[in-house]
């Protein structure tokens, strides 16, 4: 992954014409839909402590929009409503996947974004078809991520053979459990759900936000329905171009950087963690511990799979690195195995909402693009990338290896190339190791009006309302009234990276007391991994 400089742009403030604060669609809510899609709507409180005017409802839509008035799914969506009397419609928002549960995600927008931007949008959360609360919810083989999972690195005939097998199988469980459901499990149906949730909101035009995966849904929407975007938000942005199989082997170049990022702040830190000053010397001890895994997992819970699952999320969030170096560190130099079972069970370890997350992950990914259907493939591509970029590359070939033998047939990626929407906002970050870079200055190029935020030297993924005040400027802007930079080089804006974390104070009991943006914790518990 190629970084880039800080001289990315001389950017300049412009207004996005087209908008005023307060459009006519907005001010209208109840136009632009039919009667029967509004009657369905009905708002329930279903506040939490965090969320106290937090409102709930569900839609019903067709499973196969080609058939409107066949068999009806049902989607669950809540609502932060707007307060202020200027009122700029609907924000809808996906924190990604696919498979991710977007319904708290509309209080934490809601709840992070200033006070008087957000109260002048209904902040619209979603679950889409196949997950959380939308009805019916995907669970292939519930358990099937339950530790010990045999070694993600086919170094013997036997364990590639075990892998393969797990593969077949869920793909095979899902296909019989879900014959029916599995043809309409993707985005297109996906945004077209979204389409009907603007329907049923009474707008003419949606405002849409959405992180990782997020993305690529917010970018097929508008390519769908260019006449009925606002403004689009894309944070942390997926490649179009190279869904999915491609993306996936890009990813593992990306996150073996990402973790030797990992390492070097470990080194930095040497007088906290006592695993030495030498990076490279730590990565070797980091394989180290994970061959010994490999025979005796800790606790009879972490193996050498579930060692990958627990340190992946540090790819995604440097917050999580105290905690992960403090495991680390516990299980090298005090034979103490007991701090990596615990980073497991917070990181690693996958439940019931898990489950469904990864059945419309995988349900979702294998019908929207092809993949090779030929295991020799798959082999030879990531023992190539293996060679050089080991930490990831077959733990993620196994997590989407279903995909090889997916029981449906598959589309074909939307070509997102749009010179039909108003201004668009990217926000991107240079060393993204879940969305690479280069996505970000994709999409740039693709869609035509679009302007990009980079935050240089930044690694984390989903980087919005997530503790840089710079980047938040940018997106409050937008959202009051259009507002987007424009400069003249790759990049319209450039924020600089909030500092890496620092380890836990001396005498604390865990890591988790690291000083860390407690908004970039939440946001990332909300949009999970591998996105």
């Amino acid at each position: 992954m190629r970084k880039r400089s800080a001289a990315l742009c001389g950017a300049a403030v412009v207004m996005a014409g087209t908008f005023t604060a307060v459009p006519a669609e907005a001010s209208a809510p109840g136009t632009g839909t039919t009667t029967r899609q509004t009657a369905k709507l009905t708002w329930k409180s279903c506040a939490t402590e965090d969320h106290p005017t937090l409102q709930c409802a569900s839609l019903k839509v067709p499973l196969d929009h080609r058939r409107p008035h066949g068999e009806k799914i049902t989607l669950a969506l809540s609502r932060v409503p707007h307060t202020a009397r200027t009122f700029q419609g609907p924000l809808l928002v996906n924190p990604g996947g696919p498979g991710g549960s977007g319904l708290t995600l509309a209080g934490f927008v809601a709840s992070s974004l200033p006070q008087k931007v957000a109260a002048q949008y209904d902040v619209i959360g979603f679950d889409p078809r196949g997950v959380g609360a939308s009805k019916p919810a995907l669970d292939c083989k519930p358990g099937r991520f339950a530790p010990v999972r045999p070694d993600s690195l086919p170094a013997t005939p036997a364990i590639e053979r075990a892998n393969l097998a797990r593969a077949r199988s869920f793909a095979a469980v899902c296909g019989k459990k879900y014959a029916h459901l599995l043809p309409y499990i993707d985005t297109t149906g996906a945004v077209r759900d979204m389409d009907e949730i603007r329907q049923a909101l009474g707008a003419k035009k949606i405002n849409y936000f959405g992180y990782s995966y997020g993305t690529y849904l917010g970018a097929v929407y508008a390519k769908f329905f260019p006449e009925r975007v606002r403004r689009l938000v894309l944070d942390s942005v997926v490649d179009p171009t190279d869904v999915w199989y491609e993306a996936n082997l890009n990813q593992d170049v990306a996150f073996n950087d990402r973790h030797r990022a990992f390492l070097a702040w470990v080194a930095k830190h040497d007088t906290t963690y006592r695993l030495g000053t030498d990076p490279e010397k730590i990565e070797a001890t980091w394989y180290a511990m994970r061959t010994a895994l490999a025979k005796k997992p800790a606790g009879g819970t972490v193996g050498a799979s579930e060692l990958e699952d627990t340190f992946i999320p540090g790819g995604y969030y440097n917050g999580y690195w105290p905690n992960l170096a403090e495991a680390f560190a516990g299980y090298v130099n005090d034979k103490d195995p007991e701090p990596l079972v615990e980073a497991y069970e917070d990181f690693g370890a996958v439940d019931a909402s898990g489950d469904n997350g990864y059945s419309v992950y995988t349900s979702v990914q294998c019908r929207d693009a092809d993949w090779p259907r030929d295991w020799r493939q798959w082999r030879n591509d990531n023992w190539a990338v293996y060679e050089k970029a080991p930490f990831m590359t077959w733990n993620n070939a196994w997590y989407n290896a279903p995909c090889a033998f997916w029981p449906t047939d598959s589309l074909r990626p939307v070509n997102v190339a749009n010179g039909k929407l108003p201004p668009v906002l990217l926000f991107q970050a240079t060393g993204d190791a879940a969305t690479p870079y280069e996505g970000g200055v994709t999409v740039h190029r693709l869609l035509a009006r679009s302007s990009l935020v980079v935050e240089e030297g930044g690694g984390n993924h989903g980087i919005t309302l997530s503790g840089n005040a710079c980047l938040d400027r940018h997106l409050a802007a937008y959202l009051t009234d259009g507002t987007v930079p424009r400069g003249h080089g790759e990049a319209d804006a450039v924020c600089e990276a909030l500092p890496d974390p620092k380890p836990a104070a001396a005498g604390t009991a865990s890591a988790k007391a690291a000083s860390a943006p407690s908004n970039g914790s939440a946001l990332h518990g909300l949009l999970g991994f591998r996105h």
